[in-house]
């Protein structure tokens, strides 16, 4: 018969401490093994993002991804490019000014400087009111829409948006995002053109 091991101080920690080290270390090889999977998953969503709001294209934009500063943030630009021709620009833009806080919104310019189209990427909106921001007829406003022309804001503050009905919070935090991702694409386009962006002066090397 097997001797029973004798309870004490001594051997309870020393149990702990084994059980202790064996979760350490499994959780080390669990988080080793998913790392790669969950890496992969969310470049792949990253992408579907900027497919979703730019023309064609056939590189990585996720290799290309610029940082802009705009109005104390940091915004993430996305060059897409067919060949040599860059077909796009796909900018993810985010504000805290949503009703139910963060609101991140993936807006794709033309090389124009017109809007391609706009995927909201994360939202904490009200179902059925500022969540209607998702939807096709409300973003569909802004396909085509030109910041050179229009102002990206709402009507009833003096702008050209069809704010959402009852959701007049939530519209605006889209238009503001949207106001932050043309500035990051003028700062962008600007920088390659060669043309400071403050001045409008031809840079010089």
């Amino acid at each position: 018969m097997a001797q029973k091991i004798e309870s004490s101080l001594k051997n309870m920690v020393i149990s702990l401490l084994v059980i202790t080290l064996v979760a350490g270390l499994s959780l080390g090889f669990v988080q080793q093994v998913t790392k790669d999977p969950i890496a992969n998953s969310k470049q792949q969503k990253q992408i579907e993002a900027i497919s979703a709001v730019v023309p064609a294209f056939n590189n990585n934009p996720l290799e290309t991804c610029e940082k802009v500063a705009v109005d104390d943030d940091s915004l993430a630009v996305y060059t897409a490019q067919n060949g040599d021709e860059i077909v796009g620009y796909a900018i993810l833009s985010s504000t805290n000014s949503g009703f139910g806080g963060n609101v991140q919104i993936m807006v794709g310019f033309n090389p124009d400087g017109t809007i391609y189209n706009t995927s909201v990427v994360t939202h904490q909106e009200t179902p059925g009111l500022g969540d209607q921001m998702t939807t096709e007829k409300f973003r569909s406003q802004f396909i085509g829409f030109d910041c050179k022309t229009k102002k990206a804001i709402v009507k009833k503050d003096g702008g050209d948006v069809d704010a959402l009905t009852a959701a007049t919070i939530s519209s605006r935090a889209f238009c503001t995002t949207i106001r932050k991702a043309y500035k990051a694409f003028s700062i962008v386009t600007d920088n390659k053109s060669g043309i400071d962006a403050d001045t409008g002066a031809t840079k010089h090397n």
